[in-house]
């Protein structure tokens, strides 16, 4: 596992859809404060929403739709922190 854990957001500035990056990243900061080491909003456009940890796509709104937090940090905790209780949002887990 690399030492750099890095998040990246990146989101359609013409949808207007910064809010909604914005507070995903605050759910997967509060989630992982002690195991990421970065977390970038990146702007783009044509209606993109993925989300990329270490350079490897996570979730891709064009292919799964807008995703649920809990989804989210299930997805980045299988990555930076396997094995780490999720509390709440891992019930229901598959």
């Amino acid at each position: 596992m690399s030492d750099v854990q890095r998040v990246e957001i990146e989101y359609c500035t013409r949808c207007r859809w910064l809010p909604r990056a914005a507070w995903l990243a605050q759910e997967l900061l509060t989630t992982f404060e002690t195991e990421l080491t970065e977390l970038a909003l990146r702007p783009g456009t044509g209606g993109v929403f993925v989300v990329r940890v270490n350079d490897e796509v996570v979730w891709d709104r064009r292919e799964q739709g807008f995703p649920e937090p809990t989804a989210v940090k299930r997805l980045v905790r299988d990555r930076v922190a396997p094995g780490k209780p999720l509390g709440h949002s891992d019930q229901g887990a598959p």
